[in-house]
């Protein structure tokens, strides 16, 4: 995703926090590695279904009115320790 439009709000939660404008620019490259994986808990009415992958993420942040701008490591340097992809089923739809 290129340029999309952020709200940078440094004091949040704050009430009287200011907000001005940003953008960032990010991409995210999810891959599976086939080994199936599910978590059911029905106390809490919570399953998913699906199977671990990798994950990398490259992003950049502008925010022109402070003249602020950051830019992550390469995609390549990227790596997540933990990632899964698929399907989440919860609240008064776990029975159906």
């Amino acid at each position: 995703m290129q340029n999309v439009p952020v709200v940078d709000q440094p004091r949040w939660p704050a009430l009287e926090s200011i907000a001005t404008p940003a953008s960032m620019t990010f991409k995210m490259v999810w891959k599976t590695t086939g080994e199936p994986v599910k978590y059911d808990d029905p106390c809490r009415h919570f399953r998913f279904t699906g199977t671990r992958a990798t994950c990398q993420l490259e992003a950049q942040i502008e925010v022109p009115s402070i003249g602020f701008s950051w830019k992550s490591d390469p995609l390549s340097t990227s790596k997540a320790d933990f990632a899964i992809m698929g399907e989440e089923v919860n609240g008064r739809y776990y029975d159906m």
